[in-house]
C-alpha cells in the first residue's frame, strides 16, 4: 500500500500495547462494562452490543480511534453516504443507504419511488390483480437470493401472506423440490438478477416457466415479475414491462436486499412490513453516520476484527444464533464480509501488507454446541466468536425452551472468558477465549432491518481500516470464464480437469 506515515505509526501503535487476559482486564476496571457495551434503542425494541468479553480495553480503542483518523473514516464515510464514487475499481457508487431513506437526495427520491412502485405491485397482487396467488418462486443467487432467504426465514415462522420459496442453485433438485410444494395455478415466478444475465437465474427461470406451460398455465411469462437494474434486457426476454421492478445500478448485488430484491419478503410480510423492515435499517444508517469515535457501533466492531485478524493473527471468526429464525444469518454473513473484503490488493491496487477479511462461518446455538463447540473450548485455534440471541421468544410452547436457549448462549461466553483449570489435561479449559454479544429485544422487520444493516457498516468500516475496495467482487469472475469455456468446447485444461471433464461425460 502506499506510505501513509500517520497509518504505521498507529499500527506500530497498537502492535506495542501490552495483552492482559479478559479476566485481567475485568479485574483491572471494575467499569469495563460500560466502556465496552452499549443500546442502541430502534423501533419497536432495542440492540444491545456488549464486547467487553473481548481483549478490546481503553488503549486499544484510542489506538484504534487513532488508526480510523490516519486510514480517512471521516471522509470515506461522508463518501458513502453523499453518493461519491466508492466503488473505484467498477467507477460507480455505493448506495445501498439511499435505498433505506439515508444518501443523497435524489438517490433517495429516485429509491422512493421505486420502492412506492413496489409498495403498489405488492398490494395490487394481495388484492387479486393476478387472480389467487398462494406461492411465489423466487429465483435468483448470490446476493439476489441469500438476503431474501435469511428475512423471509427469520419473520414469517409463524404467518407469511404468501408461501416463498427461494432457488439460487442451478442444481435442478433445488427447483425441484420449490415445484413440489407449489400449485401452478396459484404460482408466481421472481426472476431477480441485477445485469439480468445471470446463467443460474436464467436457466432456472427458463425451467420454471415450462413448468407452468406444462401444468396448464396458458401465459407463463404473465406470471413473472422480473427484479433488476437492466429493465429493457427483462423486457426484451419477455416481461410485461408493468411487471420489471428495477432498482438503481449503484446498488450492488450483496446489498441489493433493501431494493426491488427484497419483492419476495414484502410479498411474504406485506408492503408495511416491508417499510418496518427499511426504517429498522435507516436507524443504524444514521446511528452510523452521525456518531464519532467508539461510541459508533458497528466501528467499535472493525475496531475488534483488526484486533483478532491484524494484530493476533486469528484467521477465522465464527457467528452463532442462539434464536432458529436467524438460522441463516451465518451464511448472509458469508458472503457479505468474505466476498466484501477478501481482498490481497488496496483500492489503489497495491499488494496489502497484512491480512484482510477472515473466514466468517457459523451455525445456530444450541445445536453448534454439540458440533463444533469442543474445537472452542479446547482446540488450539484462537478464534473470536458472536454470539446473537432475541430476548422475546417465537414459539409460543413452555417458556423453558427459550429460557434453557438463552442460558445457554450466555453460559458459552462465560465459559470461553473463564476456562476452567484440572489435574486431568484433557479436562482443563484454558479460557482466555474472546466473544462479542449482539441481544435484541424481539426479532421484527425493524430489528432485522438494523441488525442486517450493522453488518453492512461493520463491514465498511473494516475496508477503510485496510484501505480495500469492498464494493467490486472481481474474484467470482475467473471460474464463470472458465464454466463458459467448458461449455463452447473451445478451451484445453490441466490433465486432472481434463480427466474429471472426460468421467463426467462433459467432453
Amino acid at each position: 500500500m502506499p506510505s501513509n506515515p500517520a497509518l504505521t505509526a498507529a499500527w506500530t501503535h497498537l502492535r506495542g500495547l501490552p495483552r492482559a487476559t479478559l479476566t485481567e482486564l475485568f479485574a483491572a476496571d471494575p467499569k469495563r462494562l460500560a466502556l465496552l457495551s452499549a443500546r442502541l434503542d430502534l423501533p419497536g425494541g432495542g440492540l444491545r452490543c456488549d464486547w467487553s468479553k473481548t481483549h478490546l480495553d481503553a488503549a486499544h480503542l484510542a489506538g484504534f480511534t487513532a488508526l480510523a483518523e490516519a486510514a480517512g473514516f471521516d471522509a470515506a464515510r461522508e463518501d458513502l453516504f453523499g453518493g461519491a464514487v466508492i466503488n473505484v475499481t467498477e467507477g460507480r457508487a455505493a448506495e445501498h443507504t439511499a435505498q433505506r431513506g439515508v444518501g443523497k437526495d435524489t438517490s433517495v427520491e429516485e429509491a422512493a419511488a421505486l420502492h412506492a412502485r413496489m409498495a403498489s405491485l405488492v398490494n395490487a397482487i394481495h388484492g387479486g390483480a393476478l387472480g389467487e396467488v398462494r406461492h411465489l418462486i423466487h429465483i435468483g443467487i448470490g446476493g439476489s437470493a441469500l438476503g431474501p432467504a435469511l428475512a423471509i426465514d427469520a419473520l414469517t415462522r409463524d404467518l407469511a401472506l404468501v408461501d416463498v420459496h427461494v432457488v439460487s442453485n442451478i442444481d435442478g433438485c433445488a427447483l425441484e423440490q420449490a415445484f413440489a410444494a407449489c400449485d401452478p395455478a396459484t404460482t408466481l415466478i421472481a426472476m431477480a438478477s441485477k445485469t439480468f444475465t445471470t446463467i443460474e437465474t436464467i436457466t432456472n427461470a427458463q425451467s420454471a416457466l415450462a413448468w407452468l406451460r406444462e401444468n396448464g398455465v396458458s401465459d407463463p411469462y404473465g406470471r413473472v415479475i422480473a427484479l433488476t437494474a437492466a429493465p429493457d434486457k427483462a423486457v426484451e426476454w419477455g416481461i410485461d414491462e408493468t411487471r420489471v421492478l428495477p432498482f438503481s445500478e449503484s446498488v450492488g448485488g450483496r446489498y441489493s436486499l433493501w431494493s426491488s430484491i427484497g419483492f419476495p419478503v414484502a410479498m411474504a410480510i406485506g408492503a408495511e412490513g416491508f417499510a418496518e423492515f427499511l426504517e429498522g435499517a435507516a436507524t443504524m444508517d444514521r446511528h452510523f453516520r452521525d456518531t464519532d469515535g467508539v461510541a459508533n457501533l458497528p466501528l467499535r466492531a472493525a475496531f475488534a476484527d483488526q484486533l483478532y485478524t491484524r494484530l493476533l493473527g486469528c484467521q477465522t471468526r465464527a457467528c452463532f444464533a442462539y434464536d432458529e429464525r436467524l438460522a441463516l444469518l451465518p451464511s448472509y454473513l458469508q458472503q457479505l464480509e468474505m466476498e466484501s473484503n477478501g481482498k490481497s490488493v488496496s483500492k489503489t491496487g497495491e499488494p496489502l501488507d497484512g491480512p484482510s477479511a477472515p473466514i466468517t462461518w457459523g451455525g445456530v446455538g444450541t445445536d453448534a454446541q454439540h458440533a463444533v463447540f469442543q474445537l472452542l473450548h479446547q482446540g488450539t485455534v484462537l478464534l473470536p466468536v458472536d454470539f446473537i440471541a432475541v430476548i422475546a421468544p417465537g414459539d409460543d410452547l413452555d417458556p423453558a425452551h427459550h429460557r434453557i436457549l438463552l442460558m445457554n448462549c450466555f453460559a458459552q461466553g462465560a465459559a470461553l472468558m473463564a476456562g476452567k483449570s484440572a489435574k486431568d489435561p484433557a479436562r482443563a479449559y484454558a479460557g482466555n477465549r474472546p466473544s462479542a454479544t449482539m441481544l435484541l429485544d424481539e426479532l421484527n422487520p425493524a430489528a432485522l432491518g438494523a441488525l442486517i444493516a450493522f453488518h453492512e457498516h461493520r463491514t465498511f468500516a473494516n475496508a477503510v481500516l485496510l484501505g480495500i475496495n469492498p464494493f467490486d467482487q472481481f474474484g467470482v469472475e475467473l471460474g464463470k470464464s472458465i464454466a463458459n469455456a467448458i461449455e463452447k468446447g473451445d478451451a484445453s485444461f490441466d490433465a486432472s480437469t481434463e480427466a474429471l471433464l472426460a468421467e463426467a461425460g462433459l467432453k
